[in-house]
């Protein structure tokens, strides 16, 4: 520290600090959001973390000086958390006639409340739909006033709550639903609902569940939104509303687990968890799946519409019996607050 200058100085106290909250957010994820509720936070800004790290890497290893070390450190340890965040390369398996596809998209009610300025949203849904032809659809956020005709699938449950505005999920198949069921949270608006499938010999138990929100939303075609006044809010007020959410995210995600470590099938979770892939939540309902992203997506993966970065807080997860065979996630689609996601997978 004494050869460094005084900016030098600055710049590796800052360094020191990133590092600090980049350990602590690797730790994060392995204890429970109400044990340090205000700290969970800092698993959602980890790929930020992250690549400041790996700015202070460059930064020190232009200048041949020893500081390297503790960034390099740092992004050795958390080499595992960049492959959630960023994939460098996809896999590329031929189709077999035993594969099936499977979406899930958020549709945001299909803009029933004119969050964007359109009025072709429901019928740009449907036609992206048709057109790629998923042989299972969950669906979060689901509206029935839409009137969105999916006859491609002859199998489906929808369930629909509330009084004035109804919203809810919606499981649409081309293979036979032989059970279903859903999972209420406890004081929540938000749940899961589940379909078993008979998919020739198989049967699949699908998920679709939407977890408590934060609130926090982006500017999505224009429309202005919470998130465009951030600069101007007290941080703690923000970090206080995400840290309410991310406890009773604990609660829904560890119902969740309980319920897929019961099923007597293979089963896909797919949905909007509403927080990201560093957190204690993902940790819990994935488990022992398969995260189809990281198995078989590449670049950052995004699935929501945010302006700072590229958040992905929707996924489908898939029992290790599965294969993943391709993931695709549609950035450019934007008629929702998230983009649709779709993994084609194989039982082995």
């Amino acid at each position: 520290m004494k050869r460094l200058s005084w900016f030098n100085k600055t710049v590796f106290f800052f360094n020191i600090l990133i590092a600090v909250l980049t350990f602590l957010a690797y730790v994060l994820p392995f204890l429970a959001p109400k044990l340090f509720p205000i700290l969970s936070v800092l698993t959602f800004i980890l790929p930020l973390f992250l690549i400041l790290n790996g700015i202070f890497f460059f930064y020190w290893a232009i200048q041949l000086r020893r500081q390297v070390v503790l960034s390099g450190i740092v992004l050795l340890i958390g080499i595992t958390f960049i492959n959630k965040f960023y994939k460098f390369s996809s896999i590329d398996l031929p189709e077999h006639e035993r594969d099936f596809t499977v979406m899930s998209y958020n549709a945001r009610l299909f803009n029933l409340f004119k969050w964007i300025a359109s009025d072709d949203v429901p019928k740009e849904i449907q036609k992206f739909i048709n057109e790629q032809n998923p042989d299972i659809l969950c669906i979060q956020e689901y509206s029935s006033a839409a009137n969105i005709d999916l006859k491609a699938y002859p199998h489906k449950f929808i369930l629909m709550r509330g009084d004035k505005i109804k919203t809810g999920h919606g499981i649409f198949s081309k293979y036979k639903i032989i059970d279903q069921g859903n999972i209420d949270f406890p004081n929540s608006d938000n749940n899961v609902v589940y379909a078993d499938l008979k998919k020739g010999l198989d049967t699949i138990r699908v998920y679709s569940m939407h977890l408590q929100s934060t609130k926090i939303t982006p500017d999505v075609d224009g429309i202005s939104q919470d998130i465009n006044g951030l600069d101007q809010r007290r941080s703690s007020q923000i970090f206080r509303r995400m840290s309410i959410a991310f406890r009773e995210q604990q609660l829904q995600a560890e119902i969740i687990r309980k319920h897929k470590e019961e099923s007597p099938y293979p089963v896909i979770i797919c949905g909007d968890m509403n927080n990201s892939a560093f957190s204690y939540v993902y940790r819990s309902i994935k488990g022992d799946l398969n995260d189809t992203f990281e198995e078989g997506g590449n670049g950052f993966g995004q699935t929501y519409h945010f302006k700072y970065y590229p958040a992905r807080i929707d996924y489908i997860f898939a029992d290790k019996k599965m294969k993943v065979k391709e993931f695709k996630n549609f950035p450019n689609f934007v008629n929702s607050d998230h983009y649709p996601i779709m993994t084609r997978l194989f039982i082995e």
